[in-house]
């Protein structure tokens, strides 16, 4: 995909223009600048799978695109009930997009349940594609329908199409042979089917992954191609579809490269592998599973070819002692987890702060307290992040903004932990975690340099003339100290949990030598170099919207809408949170309100105020799910009227 950059605003719903009518009474077909489908089920009707694949085709289609997956935290929850849904949100368009959309102009509900869950958050006029044969007396009565909605006027407001999904399937797959509870099965597959003939989707990918993943039971992959092709064709002949859509491919969105759809954790973990392969070191990944992290493990345990080891620990402590011994032993060391999993690493992590190692910890956010909401995204690690160990053990904390924006910041961290010689905290959050969006490809000259010199012999002169090696002589730039790999012939050392002497690493009890090395760790943290704070801000406007991480896409698309309607507001977003920009105090005194959303109750805010005495505005949410754009829109209106 190539094309010239552009970044025109983000409509705030779904435009028609143009329409083209088919001869010989044929269907017709709408032009559309984008659109926000959202598939909705049980946990079990492969929701995940299905919007994936439309996601994949839409990619390669040349749309810009967002999504959102939202899935329930148990295996398997009760079928047909409320808790039990999990739905799949894709918006794409023929622009650049920002976010994963307020509300949806199509529903497809495979269940009473999915439908109760989602119509809340739909438009007046929006599609719904309902699976008839789901809303049996027993099951309506599971969720609270008295009656069913599809016949007592609740859907009058909404365009319907009462499809009977699952019969349709059995009957497509009659002549195989199958089970109807196998068969039955293939009904995402035609509902995806026809969606794709719906909004003009390439189907070439869907059967050859399918052929790939059913490899073993070909039976089984050419059941489910039937089923996606019967889809296709009901929507072609029915009468119920009399209009097809096409959202044009976002020419004007994208630098000219390559692209590829890609997940935040799928981003993140290529960005580890380029860090190793441009640092020249094995990549060791100890980590224990866990909700929403475990992508990574996943992804990395395929790439043993690029030098990279992973090991699934017992639990949260050993994968990071492991990984810690890892950055002793002269490896990319990293650990991930979420919430839960830092509070257990988080004596470890002083550890490597004392042994001033490169260690990245991974923390994919989630909702807490405790295991709290293992599936729903949340911003509420970074006090946790910043502060949360004994005793005074600065860390880096470095956020990612977007999906595909994991990659850069996967290289940012390796670089601060590889080169001042520190653990180094990477938050990312469920919502970028599971979402995705078409990523360039980076030409190998594009990536950073990020290869190291460990210690080969004696750094220091004794008085008596005598050279030996001291483990905490220190670089007069970065405060690092030296990288001795164990067996290096003259570099035998010390190591440990207890405080060092400065230069020599012997243990120390000394009052004066621990309040230097504590003093000297802060300003190694304090004295990292990061690039300075960008502001957006082509009005001069007197109100600033400061955000952090995965807020970056609600935001701007917020901030779109208010200039678009010709208010004046400026736009900085943090990746650096631990140091702070250097410039950043001097942008907030220019301001007269600073705004700062989070999902969270005000943490940023709270370190802002705490740092540079401006009294920034909170505006946070904790239900789980991120910020609308319109919701944020009205909320920085306020602000700026105030």
């Amino acid at each position: 995909m190539t094309s010239q950059v552009s970044s025109p605003a983000e409509h705030t719903d779904g435009t028609v223009v143009g329409e083209q009518r088919k001869p010989g009474g044929a269907k017709d077909v709408r032009r559309l600048d984008r659109v926000i489908i959202r598939f909705a089920g049980d946990s079990g009707d492969g929701m995940q799978l299905t919007g994936d694949r439309f996601t994949s085709e839409t990619a390669s289609f040349g749309n810009d695109l967002s999504t959102l997956p939202n899935f329930p935290a148990e295996i398997r929850a009760p079928a047909g009930t409320l808790p039990g849904v999990s739905s799949f949100q894709l918006h794409f368009a023929d622009h650049d997009i920002l976010t994963p959309g307020d509300a949806p102009n199509v529903l497809v509900a495979m269940n009473p349940a999915a439908l109760k869950a989602n119509i809340g958050d739909l438009p007046r006029g929006a599609e719904i594609i309902v699976n008839t044969d789901e809303f049996t007396k027993r099951a309506l009565q599971k969720v609270g329908y008295a009656s069913s909605p599809l016949e007592d006027g609740t859907l009058d407001g909404y365009s319907l199409h009462p499809v009977p999904l699952t019969t349709l399937t059995v009957e497509a797959l009659k002549e195989f042979d199958l089970s109807r509870k196998e068969a039955e099965r293939s009904k995402n597959m035609f509902a995806l089917g026809l969606l794709s003939w719906m909004y003009h989707r390439p189907t070439e990918g869907t059967e050859k992954f399918l052929r790939s993943k059913f490899a073993k039971k070909p039976d089984i992959a050419e059941a489910n191609i039937a089923a996606f092709r019967a889809g296709w064709n009901f929507g072609e002949t029915t009468e119920d579809f009399a209009v097809s859509y096409e959202v044009a491919p976002a020419a004007k969105a994208f630098p000219v490269g390559t692209y590829r759809n890609i997940s935040g954790n799928l981003a993140l973990a290529y960005g580890l592998i380029a860090a190793s392969q441009q640092a020249d070191l094995p990549l060791f990944l100890g980590s224990y599973p866990i909700t929403p992290a475990s992508d990574i493990l996943h992804e990395l345990s395929k790439h043993k070819n690029f030098g990279v080891r992973t090991f699934q620990a017992e639990d949260e402590i050993a994968g990071i002692g492991a990984a810690l011994g890892a950055a002793f032993g002269g490896s990319l060391a990293v650990t991930t987890t979420s919430g839960p999993g830092v509070a257990l690493k988080s004596e470890t992590i002083g550890l490597a702060v004392s042994l001033e190692l490169p260690l990245l910890i991974v923390d994919i956010q989630r909702g807490g307290p405790s295991t709290g909401l293992p599936t729903k995204t949340e911003q509420a690690d970074l006090l946790q992040a910043m502060y949360g160990r004994n005793g005074e053990a600065p860390v880096p904390v470095v956020a990612p903004r977007t999906p595909a924006d994991c990659f850069d910041a996967a290289l940012e961290a390796a670089r601060i932990a590889l080169t001042y010689r520190t653990p180094v905290f990477l938050l990312s959050d469920g919502y970028l975690a599971n979402g995705s969006e078409p990523w360039r490809i980076p030409e190998l000259d594009e990536l950073p340099d990020l290869r190291v010199r460990f210690a080969s012999g004696p750094n220091h002169t004794l008085q008596d003339g005598t050279e030996v090696f001291w483990p905490y002589k220190r670089d007069p730039q970065t405060l690092a100290r030296p990288w001795a790999i164990p067996g290096t012939p003259g570099l035998e050392h010390r190591i440990g949990g207890i405080e060092k002497q400065d230069g020599t690493g012997s243990i120390s009890y000394d009052p004066a030598n621990h309040d230097l090395m504590v003093r000297t760790r802060q300003a190694k943290v304090d004295g990292i170099e990061v690039p300075d704070i960008e502001v957006d801000d082509p009005h001069g406007a007197k109100t600033l919207v400061l955000g952090w991480g995965s807020t970056y896409g609600p935001i701007t698309a917020a901030v779109r809408r208010l200039r678009a309607a010709g208010d004046s507001i400026a736009q900085a977003h943090l990746r650096h949170l631990n140091p702070f920009p250097r410039n950043l105090g001097r942008v907030l005194e220019q301001y007269d309100k600073v705004v700062v959303p989070e999902m969270n109750l005000g943490q940023l805010a709270t370190l802002i105020r705490a740092k540079y005495l401006v009294g920034a505005r909170s505006y946070n949410q904790v239900n789980g799910m991120p910020f609308k754009a319109e919701q944020l829109a009205a909320a920085l209106k306020e602000a700026i009227d105030d």
